[in-house]
């Protein structure tokens, strides 16, 4: 008996040991989480996270705080167990945050690559909005290329083929989309004059290409820039964007509420899905959101993870996100996902 005893306790003694081996190590698998909150509108680390010279600036009373994801980069089978019962965590596969061949170094530097893209295109779409168009500017002009003799250096490009260029990215799409060898209407000013040529476009690296390149730039008489480090990802453009045109107009959008958000923005101002919407709905509530702006395409994930008292805003471009803002401040109902 006293052998028997002693195995029991041995064999319970090993899988007890066993468990806690299984639980220190690490699985293939991320835990997402709530992340920081910044205020677009404020400081961070003692600086003001939008910085404008040479202009007048206004202040709010309110916050613009766009919203980030935490990301346990190594999980153990304890914690992945913790955030499959947690209501504000979520544990997904590794490779959806890092994909297979990259490392997280790697990851991190693509973040931050987007990010600092992220912020540039912020700045173009809230400058549009404030009445700074566009130009799109011929860079260089190929010597034995179609546009040789046609276009020059500095010349403005306004449309191809009658479909106005808001931004570079508008013409290359424009191109792209007929077959090379066709003959492209180019819209452009040279001096202040506006003129029509005529272009053949040819194929060059399996695309149709025109033989130029261009240049974009958004003239205005002051400096604007964005300073917020360990922040990675697209997903603040939207309210990098509003917070410029807050800072740069005697309006304030937050009508003294602290209005929550998130979502990616192209030079044009269109909106575009984010991932970990319902960590970023936990961390605005915590810093005390009354609103949150959706991007459209995320409404029905963030509808399916609400936060008590917590309104979700839907919004496709920043004219949307602009008009919800100011239909909240006047009282009224703006679209809701």
């Amino acid at each position: 008996m006293r052998r028997r005893g002693l195995t029991v306790l041995l064999g319970a003694l090993f899988t007890a040991l066993l468990s806690i081996g299984v639980l220190r190590v690490p699985i293939p698998y991320v835990v997402l989480g709530p992340g920081p909150t910044v205020n677009t509108l404020g400081t961070a680390d003692g600086k003001e996270v939008i910085q404008v010279t040479g202009r007048e600036t206004s202040t709010s009373a309110g916050q613009l705080r766009l919203t980030t994801v935490g990301v346990q980069p190594t999980v153990r089978l304890r914690s992945a167990i913790a955030g499959w019962f947690s209501d504000d965590e979520a544990v997904v596969p590794r490779e959806l945050v890092y994909p297979p061949g990259e490392s997280t170094e790697q990851v991190e530097q693509r973040n931050a690559e987007d990010f600092k893209v992220s912020q540039t295109s912020a700045e173009t779409a809230a400058l549009r909005e404030l009445g700074f168009p566009v130009q799109v500017v011929i860079k260089t002009v190929a010597a034995d290329g179609p546009s040789a003799g046609v276009l020059k250096v500095g010349d403005v490009v306004t449309s191809v083929d009658g479909q106005p260029v808001p931004v570079a990215a508008k013409v290359t799409e424009l191109i792209r989309a007929k077959p090379s060898g066709t003959a492209l209407r180019i819209g452009y000013t040279r001096d202040g004059a506006a003129a029509t040529a005529t272009v053949t476009s040819r194929e060059q690296d399996g695309r149709p290409r025109i033989g130029v390149e261009i240049d974009q730039q958004q003239p205005h008489p002051f400096t604007l820039g964005i300073d917020l480090g360990d922040i990675g990802g697209p997903s603040a453009g939207l309210m990098f964007a509003l917070g410029i045109v807050d800072k740069l107009t005697p309006a304030d959008l937050t009508g003294g509420k602290v209005i929550a958000g998130t979502g990616t923005i192209d030079d044009e101002g269109t909106v575009g899905p984010i991932g970990g919407i319902a960590q970023k709905l936990v961390g605005a509530k915590r810093a005390g959101a009354k609103v949150f702006l959706v991007p459209a395409d995320n409404c029905a994930e963030a509808v399916r993870n609400p936060q008590p008292d917590l309104p979700l805003l839907k919004v496709g471009s920043l004219d949307e996100a602009l008009t919800a803002l100011e239909t909240l401040r006047a009282g009224g109902q703006p679209t809701r996902c």
